[in-house]
């Protein structure tokens, strides 16, 4: 695993929502049995993406929000299988997320 790849979501009940998972953890925590993770949601103009909060990414021809307020935790386990780096748009990411802690 590593920090800023993009997984495919092999959970059933929210693969169709979200059909990637952007990993945000620090790599120094590898050893730990969760990954930090945000889900990478299609673009759809009911849930707009909110300047600062929420990137738009062009993943394996979709183009995705990274859905920031939805962070959470899960098992090291069910990370699907690695589709991109988005380490090249790691200032953008690591922005979003100060955002959503910190409101700046």
């Amino acid at each position: 695993m590593a920090q800023f790849h993009v997984y495919r979501n092999l959970d059933r009940s929210s693969r169709e929502r979200f059909p990637f998972l952007l990993d945000v953890q620090s790599d120094l925590l590898e050893p730990l049995a969760t990954r930090v993770v945000v889900p990478l949601g299609e673009a759809d103009a009911a849930r707009p993406a909110v300047t600062g909060l929420m990137p738009v990414f062009e993943i394996d021809g979709h183009v995705v929000v990274m859905r920031t307020s939805e962070i959470t935790g899960i098992a090291r386990t069910i990370v699907g299988e690695p589709v991109v780096s988005l380490v090249n748009r790691r200032n953008e990411i690591v922005a979003a997320l100060d955002v959503l802690i910190s409101g700046i």
